[in-house]
């Protein structure tokens, strides 16, 4: 069903403090909390005794005690303290899962803890550039399984009809995708020139007049989204950073989906501008119009989700291409794991 070997975003930043704090990612119930020393730790959030949630129950310096008889468990699932019994039963443990904190988000590796690898972690250039303004979005749970978001992530055509008031408009209508397919995932972009700027976006344009627009869409396997978004003046349209006129404008959305179990998705994102980098106004802004927007693709996802578990679709348009060449190679990497598995055991 679900990629294992891999970084999820469980949770942000601020809302993982010295106290218990109950999820759930790819149908596993996980607890997390902060340590005495600020790292944060993960584990199953089931008491292998009675599968009492261990969120339930109480946190104790760095341990966890169930609520329900007291078994203590350390932050590496091991038990520590069995009220009542002479020896810890060597059944008393629970999972831990290998985390880290980066970009105000807690990421899990839903696999094997030992294979963490967090050369897997996506590397955003950006982050810590003084020039470059971030506004930090919040999170959002769709009722959808989270490949019909990684379709809308691959499909640049859908912002002429799902956000008609906001990043699409009429003129960018039928112009061809170009899909590339490579190691790290599937990248579907298209250039338009002397097109009027999107609404979204003519807020904060520097340049009058029309202007040459890239949108490139990029989803990395198994559920990372990079949306980059180029204006510039008509007449300059160039693939080449080093030549973009000085009053480019560059937004790159950073979308981090997390399934929380077939039928659900927990939505995380932020975005970066080449401008503005400490006004607070103008991140306030961008959070409220992108939300709106995902808003927006919210409402459509869910009734696709819906729709779809009880009738299939009868046909695949060519704007299809990127979200199908995706989800092959997630079928690919599911498999293969399983594979693993099967070989392991």
């Amino acid at each position: 069903m679900f990629v294992r070997n891999a970084w999820y975003v469980a949770a942000l930043s601020q809302d993982i403090q010295h106290s218990l704090f109950a999820t759930r990612l790819l149908n596993e119930a996980i607890v997390l909390y902060r340590k005495k020393n600020g790292e944060v730790a993960a584990l199953e959030d089931s008491c292998p005794h009675r599968r009492l949630p261990l969120s339930k129950g109480r946190l104790l310096g760095d341990q966890v005690e169930c609520g329900y008889h007291g078994l203590t468990f350390d932050c590496s699932g091991v038990c520590t303290k069995a009220p009542g019994l002479k020896h810890i039963p060597t059944s008393a443990l629970v999972r831990s899962y290998a985390c880290i904190e980066r970009y105000g988000m807690v990421w899990v590796w839903m696999g094997d803890a030992d294979k963490a690898d967090l050369s897997q972690l996506i590397h955003i250039n950006e982050w810590d550039n003084p020039d470059w303004g971030v506004n930090r979005g919040d999170a959002m749970e769709l009722n959808c399984h989270y490949l019909y978001v990684t379709d809308n992530l691959l499909d640049p055509s859908h912002v002429s009809w799902v956000h008609q008031t906001s990043f699409g408009n009429a003129d960018i209508i039928g112009l061809p995708l170009k899909v590339e397919v490579g190691e790290q995932g599937v990248t579907v972009s298209r250039w338009s020139t002397q097109v009027e700027v999107a609404p979204f976006y003519k807020k904060f344009v520097s340049f009058s007049g029309m202007c040459d627009r890239k949108q490139h869409y990029e989803v990395r396997y198994p559920s990372v989204a990079v949306i980059k978004a180029v204006f510039l003046p008509t007449g300059t349209q160039t693939d080449d950073p080093s030549q973009y006129p000085d009053d480019v404008f560059l937004m790159d959305s950073y979308n981090f989906l997390t399934p929380i179990d077939e039928n659900t998705t927990r939505y995380f994102w932020f975005q970066l501008r080449n401008f503005s980098p400490n006004d607070q106004t103008v991140s306030e802004i961008f959070n409220h119009d992108v939300r709106s927007a995902f808003l927006e693709d919210k409402e459509v996802l869910e009734q696709i989700h819906k729709n779809l578990k009880h009738k299939p679709a009868a046909l695949d348009l060519p704007l299809d291409s990127g979200p199908m060449r995706f989800r092959r190679k997630i079928a690919q990497l599911i498999e293969s794991e399983q594979a693993d598995n099967a070989v392991t055991v």
